[in-house]
């Protein structure tokens, strides 16, 4: 029993004693059950059960993604659960399953307990096993035909276990608050040692993002002494302006230009006429791992091809997006795509 359901129950039976005063009541073994969900790392707690990676997307999307998004990155202010691997030494963590967590059961038990925001419990055990399984696919830790069950459920590890330890605040700090406090004169000289960060919590403002696409557009324009050459690859500053808006939709996993880094997904600089699956650091599913082997170049069609589609293009993509479906915002974002990461 954790410590979590110890407490809980403690507020039922502390009152047991005042049961003829007509308040409170022995727990009852229904009662116990009600609260005893929990899941340690062990696997202990855990029900029967299985999902599979496919189905945790089915229900991720109507169930999740409306919060966390498509892919994990997290919607307006809700908690990104996908990347950020690598990210914990700098000053900005993303802390997410993959980066931070401790224990596959840690996912598990609060999807169980607390998911989905407003109709916690409502899922059930095959159903949590599935959305598991999902979120551990988006974080690279499992493939996409995998299986999560109750039996393979111990055998899995995320990345930061071995950051976490057990919690011995009770031998280790409780004795220290047990000692008659210091006073006055406690130290010797007060210094400062470090600075809390500083939260920007302001979303990037639309003409900041605008002025930098025509900062851009004037790096690219054609000069009088080259103007042949550059004239074959220069891009209507508007149509750019307008792809820049098309690639919100993508912004949330990917990065693109000088200082990007990879995120959900892989950084987007130079991608248009490029080789597929050749960004440095990021994983890519076996899928794109597979055309890039094949020597898949992204030309502007291809590249407009898979936009439309990506399952459709390449099934086994880890992307799902479900396309672009207008070709007015496809040829935009190619074009933004082309002059900001060139």
């Amino acid at each position: 029993m954790s410590r979590f359901l110890e407490a809980a129950l403690s507020v039922v039976l502390l009152a047991t004693p005042l049961a003829a005063e007509g308040l409170g009541r022995t727990a009852t073994p229904e009662d116990i059950a009600v609260w005893d969900i929990d899941v340690r790392p062990d696997g202990l707690g855990l029900p029967q059960g299985r999902g599979t990676v496919e189905q945790g997307d089915k229900i991720f999307q109507e169930r999740c993604a409306t919060c966390h998004g498509v892919f994990g990155e997290g919607a307006g202010r809700w908690p990104v659960l996908a990347g950020g691997q690598g990210s914990l030494t700098e000053d900005r963590p993303e802390k997410t399953i993959g980066s931070y967590w401790p224990y596959p059961s840690t996912v598990y038990d609060y999807v169980n307990r607390a998911m989905p925001f407003g109709a916690a419990q409502s899922l059930t055990p095959d159903e949590v096993y599935a959305i598991t399984a999902y979120l551990l696919y988006l974080n690279d830790e499992v493939e996409e035909d995998f299986e999560l069950t109750s039996d393979n459920f111990a055998a899995l590890h995320l990345p930061n276990e071995d950051a976490f330890k057990p919690d011995d605040r009770p031998e280790t700090e409780l004795a220290l608050f047990r000692r008659d406090p210091c006073m006055e004169n406690c130290k010797p000289a007060v210094e400062i040692t470090m600075h809390a960060s500083v939260l920007d919590v302001t979303p990037e403002e639309t003409a900041a993002r605008e002025a930098e696409v025509v900062k851009v557009n004037a790096e690219v324009a054609p000069t009088t002494e080259t103007a042949p050459a550059v004239q074959e690859t220069a891009v209507d500053p508007a149509l750019v302006a307008e792809g820049e808006k098309v690639f919100r939709k993508c912004k949330a996993c990917h990065q693109i230009g000088a200082g990007a880094k990879n995120r959900v997904g892989p950084v987007l600089t130079g991608v248009v006429g490029g080789p597929a699956g050749a960004v440095e650091d990021y994983k890519y599913s076996k899928a794109l791992q597979g055309v890039a082997a094949d020597g898949l170049i992204w030309t502007e069609a291809a590249l407009a091809d898979f936009l439309r589609g990506p399952k459709a293009y390449l099934k086994g993509t880890k992307m799902s997006f479900a396309g672009l479906r207008k070709d007015e915002e496809l040829t935009a974002i190619i074009a933004y795509l082309r002059s900001a990461g060139g």
